[in-house]
């Protein structure tokens, strides 16, 4: 079993770290889409989700409830009068709770939607134009048993398959984890302090290869803004995982979840109004298969632009991630152009063909992989991992490089990493506004309206145990 840990003080990170704060985008006339602008609210809303491989719960973990929890508190007369109790964290599949309907009540995978949906109701703070409830700490699993079946391909129902494309131990792999929960606390020095941690490693010991995550949150009383500081620790057993700390939707569908959420966007920021504003400081990158997200942004569209609803086999979900990870390789190239999206546009709205060698920008992009169930794809082509959404996906995954500069993005490999801790403001809006994305010809243009922001690292089918480690605060959407 994983053993519960205490975990020592973050705020002297703020410090010691070697800050630079990015000019060139303000933020002081634009209003904030999220409920808790730059983390400084000091009556704090998180909440913690776990996903397997499909982005669903699959099977809960023993005597762990349903992989759902929430730290979620006021501040009155020096005292944390908290909203969510232990045993609304413990809450798992058989266990009634107001709300829930029948036919979620023994489902694992239904229990977890609403069981988020009753923790947001005790978290939630009255605001306008809607209501929010919490910051959101999302853990995935990468492990895929392929002779369970549980996973369906574009959204399709599929049987079960040999195994060998993805990593998995055997039966049970994709279990979810432990999951241990530090309410907050506050000490004698006016700090609040409070946390997750816990491990996949059922049943290891602390020696040996054992996987770990951990996200611990800190603030003075009344003064700055909220830090928080996670780690990941992949292991043997569990070379594939990802932690996330997300702004999503506060009602509907969040990036990769089809099913209603709840989260912190109280406005859904649509390309090109809007940018980010972030502090992100890395201790440890995880390793050279460490794809560590400065940003990642998700939606949902169909592929002729119209909004999802709900029917998996023709949603579509759509990512864009910039890898500030310098051992990243661009996959994409002039030899290698299915590994591209089919042109690029300038901050000038200039198209360039990717077979345009002399001036396509293919160390800007890692991948580009299009949907599944796309019909007129231009050859050649990448589809992306049928498998690891609930429906078909779509992603467009960046580097730094000087095409990025007018957005405020990383320009150059080793921008943001490792002893160059940064305070970003990213015009992400802009930016996304002029991405490919994939549409059936003579649709409609799709509205970007992006329904999760969040950033983290997923670190990939490693060969050997790696650790990542980084902390950010003041995480902010500004619309424009």
């Amino acid at each position: 079993m994983a053993q519960r840990v205490t975990y020592s003080t973050i705020l002297p990170l703020l410090v010691t770290a070697n800050w630079l704060v990015l000019s060139g985008v303000s933020s002081a006339n634009g209003a904030s889409a999220v409920g808790d602008p730059g983390m400084r609210r000091d009556g704090l809303r998180v909440a913690f989700e776990g996903w397997n491989f499909c982005n669903e719960v699959g099977q809960e973990a023993p005597d762990m409830g349903s992989p759902r929890a929430a730290d979620c508190f006021d501040l009155s007369n020096g005292s944390l009068i908290h909203k969510v109790t232990e045993a609304d964290n413990k809450l798992g599949v058989g266990v009634s709770f107001p709300g829930v309907s029948p036919n979620a009540l023994n489902n694992p995978d239904l229990y977890a939607v609403e069981k988020e949906l009753y923790l947001g109701s005790l978290c939630e703070i009255s605001d306008t134009p809607k209501p929010w409830q919490f910051w959101m700490v999302m853990l995935k699993n990468g492990n895929y048993d392929t002779n369970s079946g549980l996973c369906p391909e574009n959204g399709k129902k599929v049987p079960p398959f040999k195994p060998g494309r993805f990593p998995c131990f055997g039966s049970g792999c994709m279990n979810q984890p432990i999951l241990y929960h530090q309410p907050t606390a506050l000490d004698g020095n006016g700090i609040m302090r409070g946390g997750f941690n816990g491990s996949y490693d059922l049943n290891s010991s602390t020696g040996g290869s054992t996987s770990y995550f951990e996200v611990v949150w800190e603030k003075k009383v009344g003064s700055g803004g909220w830090v928080f500081a996670h780690k990941l620790r992949t292991s043997r057993k569990y070379p594939w995982l990802m932690l996330y700390l997300r702004a999503d939707a506060t009602k509907g569908y969040s990036g990769g979840y089809h099913y209603d959420t709840r989260g912190m966007l109280k406005t859904l920021p649509e390309s090109p109004n809007f940018k980010v504003r972030l502090s992100l400081d890395i201790k440890q990158g995880g390793g050279p298969k460490s794809q560590f997200y400065l940003i990642d942004i998700g939606s949902c569209w169909k592929n002729n632009g119209a909004r999802c609803d709900g029917d998996v086999l023709t949603d579509v979900t759509r990512y864009s991630e910039m890898i500030v990870n310098p051992e990243t390789p661009a996959w994409c190239s002039s030899t290698n152009i299915g590994n591209c999206p089919p042109y690029h546009i300038t901050p000038n709205n200039t198209k360039i063909l990717r077979n345009d060698t002399a001036h396509f920008p293919y160390g800007a992009y890692h991948y580009y992989c299009a949907p599944g169930n796309a019909q007129h794809l231009e050859k050649p082509y990448s589809t992306c991992d049928p498998y690891s959404n609930p429906q078909a996906q779509e992603l467009l995954q960046l580097l730094p490089h000087p095409i990025w500069g007018e957005y405020g993005y990383p320009t150059k490999q080793g921008d943001g990493w490792i002893g160059n801790g940064r305070t970003w403001e990213l015009d992400v809006g802009g930016l996304s506004s002029r991405l490919y994305f994939y549409q059936d010809p003579g649709s409609p243009p799709a509205r970007r309206i992006w329904t999760s922001i969040d950033v983290g690292t997923e670190v990939f089918v490693s060969d050997q145990d790696q650790v990542a480690e980084w902390t950010l605060s003041d995480f902010d959407v500004i619309l424009t």
